[in-house]
């Protein structure tokens, strides 16, 4: 299924080399300020172009067909869409009946029985992300003054980032990466023990975000290694506030009112340079394999600002099930 959230309920859709890409958004309140302009930040944040993304450039212009009238949100389901316009399908003709190891070739086409979209990986592409990152400037500004920010620390296993980019580029090859995200001024009782849990929610959306391996909350898999002793933290205020935060800003799927924390694992893009081997659907026999199309040598590099959409999206869904959507809000704008 394409569709998350139980109040602020979002569904993307559209395939990578499709006409567009984009994302339907239902359970908005009505009278929140948007305008295409507001999304121009994030989108830049995740746009391609850089040292290390692909070469694929797109306007990445947003166009709101629906449930916004007069520059405010109506109630209505909000459509925003995202025309594809620069797109080499004939570099993916190949891919029908040679699926790059690692990709999601070879399975979209088994369960789809050959009539899924292969073009640039389809419905599967990291494109429909940007259905995501739309939708996360909604819930951001639901949410304010609730503040997100996921930074990559690491790439290639090496801090110095640029540098893992420069050696990946010059070996034909891709990396993967970690990138940690926070939330800050979270309020306390978000969330619901065990299956409506925050780790529950934020681990389900996030592992929709294609490429993503891996999740940990505050201390992680260090916690394993830690005593009792040294991983709890011990309260100092009535406000929730901790001395030590290993617990990631959740106690029982619950927010505990200090800053949300968790990192991702990224993995290396599947489509690389460096020739590979995979399987000919059609001969039966394993062959060398070069893809071609344009691609990302560290896909983690334009992850951050998807994370933090997804988060923002769960935190949306969360205060708007409590009650607890800013006030200041829609004072803000004359309700």
């Amino acid at each position: 299924m394409n569709t998350f959230g139980y109040i602020f309920r979002v569904s993307i859709y559209g395939e990578s080399h499709g006409e567009q890409v984009g994302v339907l958004i239902d359970g908005c309140p009505a009278g929140l300020p948007v305008t295409e302009v507001d999304f121009t930040h994030d989108l830049l944040r995740r746009k391609s172009g850089a040292k290390g993304t692909t070469p694929r450039i797109e306007e990445d212009k947003p166009k709101i067909l629906s449930g916004v009238f007069n520059g405010k949100t109506t109630g209505a389901p909000l459509l925003i869409a995202f025309d594809n316009i620069n797109t080499k399908s004939e570099d993916y003709q190949q891919l029908q009946n040679f699926p790059r190891p690692g990709h999601a070739d070879f399975t979209a086409k088994l369960k789809y029985g050959g009539y899924n979209d292969y073009r640039g990986g389809g419905h599967f592409s990291g494109r429909l992300t940007l259905g995501l990152v739309a939708a996360g400037v909604i819930a951001k500004k639901l949410i304010y003054p609730l503040t997100i920010q996921a930074n990559l620390i690491e790439a290639g296993g090496e801090k110095n980032i640029e540098n893992a980019i420069d050696n990946a580029i010059k070996k034909n090859d891709s990396i993967g990466g970690i990138v940690e995200c926070r939330a800050e001024q979270v309020p306390v009782g978000l969330g619901e023990p065990f299956f409506n849990s925050v780790e529950s929610l934020l681990s389900h959306i996030i592992f929709a975000v294609p490429a993503i391996k891996g999740i940990e909350f505050g201390a992680g898999f260090d916690a394993a290694r830690m005593f009792g002793s040294e991983h709890n933290d011990e309260l100092i205020d009535s406000s929730g506030k901790t001395a030590t935060n290993f617990a990631g800003g959740i106690n029982g799927g619950i927010t505990n009112g200090n800053s949300l924390v968790f990192r991702v694992a990224v993995k290396p893009t599947s489509s690389i340079s460096k020739p590979q081997h995979t399987l000919n659907l059609e001969s039966g026999k394993t062959e060398k394999l070069e893809v071609k199309g344009r691609h990302d040598a560290c896909i983690a590099l334009r992850v951050p600002v998807v994370v933090e959409a997804a988060t923002a999206i769960v935190l949306a869904d969360l205060m708007l099930a409590e009650q607890k959507i800013p006030k200041v809000l829609f004072e803000r704008n004359g309700r």
